[in-house]
């Protein structure tokens, strides 16, 4: 019996760690098996191909918000983060869109441009956290409104069409079966694999991360590790445009409202897929995947957009409360 008795407080507190780590990924779980019940069609090849399509540029803006998270910190307060991404997608789509349909602009220029746009963004975000001093959250708030108003000024807050033949092939090919914005995901998700998690520049990102003042210590200067972050999620706002002009063919005002939710899900819903719950590469992609599996579950059952967004934020909300609670645990 005493044995008996030191097992029921035994297994309250690793409940707690079990939920604190891995609750939200159990609530995923359990939405997405109440949804293949609820829609025959979830579980369609069809379903899970738009799912995956759909996934592709949250995920590729994850992966960018992944690397400031890894130089920063993955304190959901006052560690690395990006909230500028999405912003910066919409830049890069709009200014990829205006270069083919408006400019008479070639593939490889309007991608250069692009991506130079986004990277600007990236090196205002160096400018304001590393060098001003403001906190990241901050300061790429500040800009994600910043950039969305140029966005709306540039493109006149209105569509812009695009029929450019490479665009109209990124949207229709399907190698293998497989829609072309998922090689895309794939392919984004091998690169940033191989550079958080398999060179020397990933793993002095991860030591800047964990304790600046330790990597100072061991001969790491923080500073050009962390613009380095920002600049990397530049490229990853310019690589994400690709898919969205190619998916909407062209531009559309306000696509980076729901990117923005569908990023920080996507990205901290990931953590739970780590050992050691952080964020991850192989996370991220699965996180977005989920993301967008419930969403077009949520829309095969027929609940109304609104409430899908609002079941994002208590998502969203649930998932960075968790974080924060075991970041208090470690201290």
């Amino acid at each position: 019996m005493s044995a008996l008795s030191r097992v029921g407080p035994d297994l309250v507190p690793a409940a707690r760690r079990v939920l604190l780590k891995r609750g939200p990924l159990l609530l995923f779980g359990a939405l997405l098996l109440y949804l293949s019940v609820a829609s025959s069609a979830f579980l369609s090849t069809a379903n899970l191909l738009s799912s995956l399509t759909q996934a592709a540029p949250i995920a590729i803006v994850a992966f960018g918000l992944a690397v400031v998270v890894r130089g920063g910190g993955d304190d959901v307060v006052a560690g690395g983060i990006d909230l500028s991404i999405p912003a910066s997608a919409a830049l890069a789509t709009a200014v990829i869109s205006d270069q083919l349909a408006n400019q008479g602009a070639g593939v490889l220029r309007a991608l250069i441009l692009a991506t130079a746009a986004a990277v600007l963004v990236g090196a205002i975000n160096v400018l304001l956290v590393t060098v001003i001093g403001l906190t990241s959250i901050l300061s790429t708030l500040a800009m994600y409104a910043t950039v969305v108003g140029v966005v709306r000024v540039y493109t006149a807050n209105r569509r812009i069409t695009v029929d450019d033949p490479t665009m109209l092939f990124v949207r229709d090919a399907r190698p293998l079966g497989i829609p072309m914005p998922v090689w895309v995901m794939f392919a984004a998700a091998v690169a940033f694999w191989l550079l958080l998690h398999r060179s020397a520049f990933g793993m002095r990102l991860q030591a800047v991360g964990g304790n600046q003042e330790a990597a100072a210590t061991s001969g790491i200067r923080p500073r050009p590790y962390i613009a380095a972050s920002f600049l990397i999620a530049g490229v990853a706002a310019a690589t994400a445009a690709v898919v969205l002009v190619a998916r909407g063919s062209g531009s559309s005002p306000g696509i980076d409202e729901r990117l923005l939710v569908d990023m920080v899900l996507a990205t901290f819903v990931g953590s739970a897929f780590s050992r050691r719950n952080v964020v991850t590469v192989p996370g991220v992609m699965l996180g977005a995947i989920l993301v967008a599996l419930m969403s077009n579950g949520l829309i095969l059952i027929r609940v109304d957009n609104s409430w899908i967004d609002g079941f994002k934020g208590v998502l969203i909300l649930i998932v960075v409360a968790a974080a924060a609670l075991q970041n208090r645990r470690r201290a």
